[in-house]
């Protein structure tokens, strides 16, 4: 099924870029800071975002685990991004009706840095089929593919999907 063209996962082209085509069948919302909520393509300074955020998921329900990726797809820069994707998180076992403290850090969360342009980052859930504490974690961060990495771990398409967009803030912005 096509999604609309108003889509915010379209038009941003994580759809395409990262996975495929998907129904979000699940509630998910991503907060830093405790008040800083991640909207789709709002932008957030590196610097706010600097601590992992808190992941709840809605909609699952106790038997249900899932699985959150974090990604960068625009590495180096979105101009060239021939260094897609780039890891910055991965939490496995996550029950439904949670946040990600209740499950297990795969991978270790990596601030945003942005050097290049603007960057999306962009957290993906995935329901897992069971509880799959034996998940084998990316050797490289750099290189990463959601895609390949769903298919290796049986993982489907997503649940849930939003991202945010990040540039360095230090840089002077000349237009």
């Amino acid at each position: 099924m096509a999604k609309m063209s108003s889509d915010p996962l379209v038009i941003g082209r994580v759809i395409g870029d990262v996975v495929d085509d998907f129904y979000p069948c699940v509630k998910m919302s991503v907060t830093y800071n405790s008040n800083k909520h991640v909207y789709n393509d709002y932008e957030h300074l590196p610097s706010s975002v600097s601590s992992k955020p808190r992941v709840e998921v809605h909609g699952g329900d106790m038997r249900s685990f899932f699985t959150l990726i974090m990604t960068d797809p625009d590495v180096p820069g979105p101009s060239d991004p021939y260094l897609r994707e780039h890891l910055h998180w991965i939490i496995t076992d996550i029950p439904g009706t949670t946040d990600s403290s209740f499950g297990k850090e795969a991978v270790s969360y990596e601030m945003p840095r942005p050097n290049i342009g603007i960057h999306r980052f962009i957290f993906l859930l995935f329901k897992q089929k069971k509880r799959q504490s034996l998940m084998k974690p990316p050797i490289c961060r750099d290189g990463f593919n959601t895609r390949k990495f769903a298919e290796e771990n049986e993982l489907g398409l997503p649940v849930a999907a939003v991202f945010f967009n990040c540039q360095r803030e230090t840089a002077a912005r000349k237009r």
